[in-house]
């Protein structure tokens, strides 16, 4: 605990290499649990017998999710204080207990005699998936505001990138999971309607890291109390008045507005990438589409391999990012989104292997830069008063495109031919007007 008595500066301490680490490294975990499932979703869908025409509906749930849980997290955790445990530590626990009892069902969707492309096993499998992303929105939070509460402003951007680094790896070993245990001899297929064990056991051993992440992060993360926060944030405890979520949306700084411009077009094209890649690699490399088909079980591996491949070059790239700053922060974010547009369509229109994995190093430039520049912009931007809520709220930025593109597939997915290499090329698109559109973030602190 820090003496609050001798401290002459309302500044947030500089916190060492060691702190960073035990505060961010816990997000692996949770990072590996949220991206087995979005690796896997598209696969496992199509292997219940979902019509691709409909696979958008499923992905409308995990954004949905995040709009309503992030916010109330954020709300209620900025209120919170439980002795020995903390204020956004708790969320963290009560998520990992749900999406463990999900990580285990999800995958046994059609082990449960409900039967190939019934309504019944397409339902367990939605609500099922509805309940993961809750917990594991619930999860990812209190990674998310622990930054604001505890990190100095001159350390937000390594702060963030290295979380984002964690986050990566987390991800690296998610999407290996399936190739590697088919390496060693796991089945990659199954009986049609019933996913393969290489995706089951996945699932086991994510829900065997998170649950281990959790409790690492739990013993050595120690959150400021009440009054030791309010110091550093430079208000008084008792000045937190009791405000409803449309109250502090109104005192929103500007930045939070307009990076929100920035966010629809980028989080409408991402979710085409989990809905469409492993049906387009299918088809682009293999000549199949037939989920129940080896070719097409082949292409869900392969298309693990690629997301390891983009988180690889995220981490890479996140090292580089630990050292931006005011001047070329916005410029890495145009640069990398450009890389990122360019690597869909790669991705969409190249039939090799080789084409699709340059493609996805170009996603991995891109994806390091939407998932940390941003949070390092509004963060900054911050007054300490309500950075839960703030955090949790512009959640909404990228919940709501996702649901609104999701809603757009049941038309442009017919209107581009039913290809699934089209609505990569529409996502590379939305992610090059993104970068653009960060000219129009001023900075603020």
């Amino acid at each position: 605990m820090v003496d609050i008595k001798t401290q002459n500066r309302r500044e947030l301490p500089i916190l060492t290499s060691m702190q960073l680490f035990l505060m961010t490294v816990g997000y692996a975990g949770v990072q590996v649990a949220f991206s087995v499932q979005t690796g896997n979703m598209g696969r496992i869908f199509q292997t219940l017998g979902t019509d691709p025409t409909k696979l958008g509906f499923f992905f409308i749930l995990p954004p949905l999710a995040g709009m309503i849980t992030q916010p109330l997290v954020g709300m209620f955790s900025d209120k919170t204080w439980i002795p020995k445990l903390g204020r956004r530590i708790p969320y963290l626990i009560g998520g990992c207990f749900v999406s463990l009892i999900v990580l285990l069902l999800l995958p046994n969707t059609g082990s449960f005699g409900f039967g190939y492309g019934s309504l019944t096993a397409l339902w367990f499998g939605a609500v099922t998936v509805l309940f993961m992303d809750l917990s594991a929105n619930v999860s990812m939070q209190p990674f998310k505001m622990i930054i604001p509460d505890m990190v100095n402003q001159s350390q937000t951007d390594k702060a963030w990138s290295l979380q984002n680094i964690w986050g990566s790896l987390g991800g690296v070993i998610a999407f290996m999971f399936p190739f590697i245990l088919t390496t060693f001899g796991v089945p990659n297929t199954a009986a049609r309607g019933v996913v393969p064990d290489s995706v089951k056991i996945s699932f086991y051993v994510a829900a065997g890291i998170l649950l281990l992440s959790t409790i690492f992060t739990l013993k050595n993360v120690k959150e400021y109390d009440p009054e030791t926060l309010a110091y550093y944030h430079g208000f008084a405890n008792a000045d937190k008045k009791h405000e409803s979520l449309l109250d502090i949306l109104k005192h929103a700084p500007k930045v939070f507005w307009t990076l929100g411009i920035v966010e629809f077009f980028i989080w409408f094209g991402i979710p085409y990438m989990w809905t469409y890649s492993t049906g387009a690699l299918s088809e682009n490399i293999w000549g199949v589409s037939d989920p129940a088909s080896a070719g097409y079980q082949a292409a869900g591996n392969w298309f693990g391999i690629l997301q390891a491949v983009y988180s690889i070059v995220a981490i890479i790239v996140g090292l580089f990012f630990q050292k931006l700053n005011n001047s070329t922060r916005k410029g890495a974010f145009f640069l990398s989104l450009i890389a990122g547009g360019l690597g869909f369509l790669v991705v969409a229109y190249g039939h090799t292997h080789l084409t699709s994995f340059i493609g996805f190093v170009l996603i991995g430039i891109g994806w390091i830069a939407i998932i940390s520049i941003p949070f390092t912009i509004l963060t900054n931007a911050l007054n300490g008063m309500h950075d839960g809520v703030y955090l949790g709220l512009f959640n909404c930025f990228i919940c709501i495109p996702q649901i609104v593109a999701s809603i757009a597939s049941f038309a442009i997915f017919p209107a581009v031919g039913k290809s699934m290499a089209h609505m990569l090329a529409i996502a590379g698109v939305f992610l090059m007007i993104g970068g653009c559109l960060i000219f129009i973030v001023k900075e603020e602190k």
